[in-house]
């Protein structure tokens, strides 16, 4: 049932929420660091849980725990990489990137920046990012996107985002249902000043990297397939590195911890749901 709302309480409703999106701002920091600085850090053998590479159009899937960093890294060249995730002792939880973006008042998602739950709770913290450049709005490559971009019907038979996910799933014995939208990383896209999408190739570099720590035990599902508004004619995706490392104990004063209202409340709610 539609339910027609005045003009006044549409007003009061909008003062609302701008009410509470200045104090949500200001509560967050003037500004978060910048991109981190490459090469990305080596990492001591002992420290390596596994590290698996990623052939250009394929997909992986692996089992974190808390505390445990996925670094995902161009060692081989530009490619972007999809990501989705699943609580792993509630599958039925998953990442939820409207959620994201709407309690941190931004889609720049980089250092200092954590990724959220349907449930309200932290699924990832940015620790690391040399790039700052991740799509959080488009999600991943279809058989029709591919279609229409290489070359009508030879183009739908090229391994795409969607269906890896679909396998993904599957295998870790869920269904395409499941499927939350995507994130994409290092997928430079930025919107204009009338609304719309652009590919800013400047902003993604050989030897980007980002780190992600879990913040729960977690199914996580990688895509290394191109992105839709890649302008490159040529599906040529490179090979992608993830590499997990065993798990630390965040400091109490932890940036992603404490860098937003909601970020604290969100990291409260995995403390409770861990009791």
């Amino acid at each position: 049932m539609h339910i027609r709302r005045s003009a006044e309480e549409i007003a009061a409703n909008r003062a609302r929420y701008e009410e509470h999106q200045k104090k949500g701002l200001e509560f967050a920091p003037k500004s978060l660091p910048g991109r981190s600085a490459k090469p990305a850090p080596a990492v001591a053998d002992h420290k390596i849980v596994h590290q698996e590479r990623i052939p250009g159009g394929w997909y992986w899937w692996t089992r974190v725990k808390a505390n445990e960093v996925l670094r995902v890294s161009l060692d081989e060249g530009f490619s972007t990489v999809s990501l989705v995730a699943w609580n792993a002792l509630d599958p039925s939880e998953r990442m939820n990137l409207p959620d994201t973006v709407k309690v941190q008042w931004t889609t720049g998602l980089g250092k200092g920046r954590v990724i959220f739950s349907d449930m309200g709770k932290v699924m990832f913290s940015i620790v690391e990012d040399s790039s700052g450049a991740h799509d959080c709005l488009m999600g991943g490559s279809t058989a029709a996107s591919n279609a229409k971009k290489y070359a009508g019907a030879n183009g739908a038979t090229l391994r795409n985002t969607r269906e890896n996910f679909v396998l993904v799933a599957t295998k870790a014995g869920l269904d395409k249902r499941d499927i939350p939208a995507a994130l994409a990383l290092f997928a430079p896209v930025r919107v204009d000043a009338d609304g719309k999408f652009e590919w800013k190739a400047d902003l993604v570099g050989d030897g980007d990297y980002v780190d992600l720590r879990a913040e729960m035990d977690m199914i996580v599902g990688f895509s290394n397939c191109p992105h839709p508004l890649d302008p490159n004619p040529v599906y040529g995706p490179r090979s992608v590195t993830v590499t997990r490392i065993a798990a630390s104990k965040p400091a109490l004063d932890d940036l992603c911890r404490t860098a937003t209202a909601e970020a604290v409340r969100g990291f409260e709610n995995n403390a409770f749901a861990a009791l």
